[in-house]
């Protein structure tokens, strides 16, 4: 299922692991691991963030997924299926 992960970072963690150097790091392995078919840094409500959208294969990635953001940057994370434009189209011609 196609989701998109949003991590809104808190600004003292996230500042923490750049200035460790830790972060392209973090990315780095994100990136590799989930395969995004997007992803997105800008800020949100006021704090880093990035959004990333990715295939989720099975619930039980999610721990694997949060956790790394969670536990490094204090992250908070919203996880929500979408769609694209071609999905969107299927789904309104199942309607009826």
């Amino acid at each position: 299922m196609r989701v998109m992960l949003r991590a809104t970072m808190d600004t003292e963690k996230a500042n923490e692991v750049i200035r460790s150097g830790k972060l392209q790091q973090l990315m780095q392995e994100t990136m590799e691991q989930l395969k995004p078919e997007a992803a997105y840094f800008t800020t949100h409500d006021g704090n880093r963030a990035c959004f990333l959208v990715f295939d989720l294969q099975d619930s039980s990635q999610l721990p694997v997924i949060a956790e790394p953001f969670f536990m490094s940057l204090g992250a908070r994370i919203d996880i929500s299926p979408v769609m694209n434009a071609e999905d969107l189209q299927k789904g309104l011609s199942q309607l009826g």
